[in-house]
């Protein structure tokens, strides 16, 4: 049997009720009545555990495990021979510790002891998280007694448990005993009040919903354990602003935190939002012991479509002028208690009746939300001079269930026609009248008359000429009546595919005036009234026959049937006519015109030739054609001295036009000489110096720059032939110096003769450029240019070698046949003693 220690008896506010007693050791049981006895054999020491009755919290401070609490891993068992050890596993209960204990620190927690404490000295340690790993030395204890302690208040919601082994070992550090496991749990204590995730909800519920209708949820969340009441939330509404239409518009579920209504009369036009003051409460909502917070529901009303549009009067009027469209009319008024900007409270406006012909059309301002009636088709005032509308207003959404239309969301518009001046019209604009062109001046061809559609007015309208461009029509001012004031030709150049065209202007006497236009076109039927002209008016032709003939055909400026085919034919006078020409019809529209002789003397005659068109009757015209007869060649082209010949020009006049063009171009030829030599005089007398300068130890410079031969010093040995052509026959094709006679194929320059003529010098020279200048292979610098080769071994090293002496025996009188050029140095030297 267990032995039975005391009996617990526990007093609460509800008599004891529902309280169960419970332990958290092994070694003890606890009966329904609070009876505790021993589960086993055991040595109980002076004190023992504090039980903790089901429902109640340990007071802060309180341990539940008292600072005497001895716990003995190894337990005597008793055999037939008495007492032995029996070594078994430490298994040792949780050990829990209320959280924010105020100490004082360090707080034992229970002792650890080994019964071979007897025997040996025995050495106690713990290892673990909270012990020697992070967090560093929460429990701590003494290596002597065994008694662990804890070293600071604990927190639950940053650690809830801990984890520790207990060793035990001697002075050397041998094991004695196997690690036992040491289980902490902090039990919780109500120190964090409930938070909620927003401390704003927004939420929305439609007007009219019905109670029980869903509207948002709001959610708290407490730090302390859920398990127990610390953590349980509750929630309630604590205000609701404005209390209109009541006082408890919404309520919340206690757990879920959802906010549903719970009264009807929800109406955006009353009120568009609810504030309510949300409360959450841990303890299971018990407001004397639990902690509280509060979090702000915003609920927005939102809008139905509950109100129809409604006019503000009953009845519209507007004015508008006749013939003028996109003009605003009216404007309506409609009065919308919905949302604005909103489908639900946009109107949309229709034309119920009155206006069968769609003249009017109703737009709605976007800002205002007025209906504009505007005039998309013109009226007329002489047809309606008034309208009756029946116009409805409605919304873009449709109305909410139950809700109908009101009877003021029709209304009439009245809308007057006021009358204007308007513009006569022809009725038949464009007018078209067929006659025959040539009729006489004054026929009367039509009357073009309009009307004035102001019926309501007495007007006049009075008929003028716009455009008359050849000036052939008149017309009455007062009745429109047209009549020819010239023939009207249809060969006009005024006539466009046989129609001529002419605009009238009609105007009235309203105030202002208004004029409209009307154009009138004629179309001319063609009368043979225009002969046929011959074509060619020239042709020439060889003075014998059979070479060649001339094709002829005739021009009309009447149309079919008044045009081809044409007869043509000679004239019978005069007679030499037909006796030297003859003509051959090649078909309708052409024939030949050809000699009849034998031989015609070269000149121009003029031949007369009849045509004659088809029309009804048939007009003819004597047409003359210059024909040239001339001498031909065999290919049967006249000749230049035959087409003269043919201009009829005789042999005497010929040979004097020739004569007279042979000495006129004689005349040029001289008078070119004589400006060139003039030239060369003129430039001859630049280039010399002056008379009293001594010319006899100078070089004359022509056309060279640089210095005289005192500064430069020229090598003419480049001038020279070199002795050996290996060098320039070897170098790369294309690539030639241009102080070397060129090698192969070059432009044929002019060779100087043996003995050359004095006056060919300039000529010589003249030609040497000419050829240079077209020599494809000259480069495109200015470069030493080879003109003669006058072979090796020239005793003249340099020019300045020249002497020049007054006296001797030389002859200068050749410098004479020189030229312009030399004659200066022919006056100097050739003139002897005469100088």
């Amino acid at each position: 049997n267990f032995s039975v220690f005391f009996t617990l008896k526990f007093n609460n506010c509800a008599g004891n009720k529902g309280v169960r007693y419970e332990t958290n050791s092994l070694d003890f049981k606890v009966r329904a009545d609070g009876t505790l006895f021993a589960a086993h054999h055991l040595q109980v020491p002076s004190k023992q555990l504090i039980l903790v009755p089901k429902g109640r919290k340990a007071l802060p401070g309180e341990l539940v495990q008292q600072q005497s609490d001895t716990l003995l891993p190894w337990r005597q068992h008793q055999s037939a021979n008495g007492l032995r050890r029996q070594k078994r596993d430490w298994v040792i209960p949780p050990i829990n510790v209320p959280e924010n204990s105020r100490g004082p620190f360090p707080q034992q927690l229970v002792r650890i002891r080994s019964d071979k404490d007897k025997e040996i000295h025995i050495r106690y340690s713990i290892t673990g998280v909270g012990a020697d790993q992070p967090p560093m030395e929460v429990f701590n204890i003494d290596p002597v007694s065994g008694r662990m302690y804890v070293t600071r208040p604990m927190d639950r919601e940053e650690r809830a448990s801990y984890h520790l082994r207990a060793h035990a070992v001697d002075m050397n550090g041998n094991k004695v005993e196997n690690p036992i496991d040491l289980y902490i749990y902090v039990i919780d204590m109500n120190d964090n009040r409930p938070e909620f995730i927003n401390q704003v909800y927004n939420g929305s519920v439609d007007e009219g919903s019905k109670p029980g209708t869903y509207v948002m949820t709001v959610t708290a969340n407490d730090a302390d354990d859920a398990t127990t009441a610390n953590g349980m939330v509750r929630y309630r509404i604590v205000t609701q602003t404005p209390q209109s239409p009541s006082q408890n518009m919404f309520t919340i579920n206690s757990e879920t935190g959802d906010i549903v209504t719970v009264a009807a009369g929800l109406d955006r036009e009353k009120v568009q939002q609810y504030i309510v003051i949300v409360q959450a409460t841990d303890m299971e909502g018990n407001l004397n012991y639990g902690l509280s917070n509060t979090a702000t529901a915003i609920i927005t009303v939102t809008d139905v479509n509950d109100n129809p549009p409604e006019f503000t009067t009953s009845t519209y009027s507007g004015e508008v002028p006749e013939n003028r469209v996109e003009v605003v009319v009216a404007n309506l008024t409609v009065l919308d208690r919905d949302q604005p900007h909103s489908p639900n409270w946009n109107a949309i406006y229709r034309i119920i009746s009155g206006d069968p012909s769609g003249h009017f059309t109703i737009r709605t301002d976007p800002v205002t939300n007025e209906g504009m009636v505007t005039v998309v088709k013109a009226v007329d005032y002489e047809m309606n001079r008034a309208f009756m509308l029946t116009v409805m207003v409605s919304n873009q959404a449709p109305l909410a269930s139950g809700i109908q239309m009101s009877f003021q969301s029709t209304a009439g518009v009245t809308i007057s026609v006021t009358d204007v001046n308007e513009a006569p019209y022809f009725p038949t604009n464009h007018k078209l009248i067929r006659l025959e062109e040539g009729v006489p001046t004054g026929t009367v061809l039509t009357t073009f008359s309009a009307v004035d559609p102001d019926r309501f007015m007495q007007q006049a309208v009075r008929y003028s000429k716009l455009s008359d461009p050849a000036n052939w029509l008149n017309i009455n001012a007062t009745n429109g009546q047209i009549t020819t004031a010239a023939v009207l030709d249809r060969e006009s150049d005024y006539i466009k595919n046989n129609v001529y065209e002419a605009t009238f202007l009609a105007a009235d006497n309203g105030i202002p005036p208004a004029s409209g236009t009307g154009t009138l076109q004629i179309y001319l039927i063609d009368i043979n009234d225009n002969a046929p002209e011959l074509l060619p008016k020239e042709a020439q032709i060889c003075e014998k026959p059979n070479l060649n003939v001339i094709n002829i055909t005739a021009a009309d400026a009447d149309i079919d049937p008044n045009v081809g085919p044409f007869v043509f034919e000679l004239p019978s006078v005069p007679s030499a006519v037909r006796k030297n020409w003859t003509i051959s019809r090649l078909n309708g529209d052409y024939a030949q015109l050809s000699l009849r002789i034998m031989y015609l003397e070269a000149g121009v005659y003029d031949v007369p030739i009849i045509v004659t068109d088809s029309g009804n009757p048939p007009l003819y015209n004597t047409s003359v054609i210059k024909v040239k007869v001339c001498p031909c060649d065999e290919n049967g082209d006249c000749t230049t001295i035959g087409a003269v010949a043919a201009a009829g020009l005789g042999t005497g006049a010929i040979i004097a036009i020739l004569i007279c063009i042979i000495i006129l171009l004689t005349m040029v030829l001289l008078f070119v000489v004589w400006m060139k030599r003039r030239e060369k005089e003129r430039h001859t007398k630049q280039l010399l110096i002056d008379p009293e300068d001594d010319v006899r130890d100078n070089i004359l410079k022509y056309d060279e720059e640089g210095g005289g031969e005192e500064d430069q010093d020229y090598d003419l040995s480049q001038l020279q032939q070199p002795e050996t052509m290996d060098h320039v026959l070897n170098k790369t094709p294309g690539v030639r110096r241009v102080d070397e006679r060129p090698i192969g194929a070059e432009p044929q320059y002019p060779i100087r003769p043996v003995i050359p003529h004095p006056g060919d010098i300039g000529d010589f020279i003249n030609e040497g450029l000419r050829a240079a200048d077209n020599d494809p292979t000259a480069p495109p610098y200015d470069s030493l240019l080879v003109f003669d080769y006058e072979g090796s071994g020239s005793t003249a090293g340099s020019v300045s070698s020249l002497n020049s002496s007054s006296s001797g025996d030389q002859d200068y009188d050749y410098l004479n046949d020189w030229g312009p050029r030399f004659k200066k140095l022919a006056d100097m030297y050739g003139g002897g003693e005469e100088d």
